[in-house]
């Protein structure tokens, strides 16, 4: 059972991010950003008060993803991704990013907190971070 509402539209555009922000980390990089994506739609707390949806959660600006806002986001969503998209809006949660709302591909090391969030863990080229359950209770 879906942990957030989508329909079949929802699931490709969530589908199409996962692709565009880690395609290059493969499937479990792209659960990653799908597990930040739904738990920013869950959460009402932060920089993601008021993002009850998938579109919402997209198409954020500021403090949304790079992809939709520097252009790299236009490749459709191959049924590899939709179904990827599918497992993480059933509730699939995967570490280091099952709490995680953000996620940033560094230069270099992951630092410990990023905005004042604590570092979670990497998995290949990104680095997750996730709020305080006093920041954010929502989330866990």
């Amino acid at each position: 059972m879906a942990v957030i509402k989508a329909n079949s539209e929802d699931v490709k555009l969530l589908a199409r991010l996962m692709r565009a922000e880690a395609e290059g980390d493969g499937e479990q990089g792209m659960l990653l950003v799908g597990n930040v994506g739904v738990n920013r739609v869950l959460v009402d707390c932060l920089d993601f008060k008021d993002i009850r949806d998938i579109n919402r959660m997209v198409f954020q600006n500021p403090g949304g993803y790079e992809s939709t806002q520097k252009g790299y986001f236009y490749q459709r969503a191959r049924q590899s991704e939709i179904r990827l998209a599918q497992r993480v809006i059933n509730g699939e949660r995967i570490w280091p990013a099952s709490n995680s709302l953000w996620f940033f591909r560094p230069v270099g090391d992951c630092p410990p907190t990023w905005y004042d969030q604590q570092n979670t863990g990497r998995f290949k080229a990104h680095c997750f971070f996730s709020p305080t359950g006093d920041d954010c209770p929502e989330v866990y």
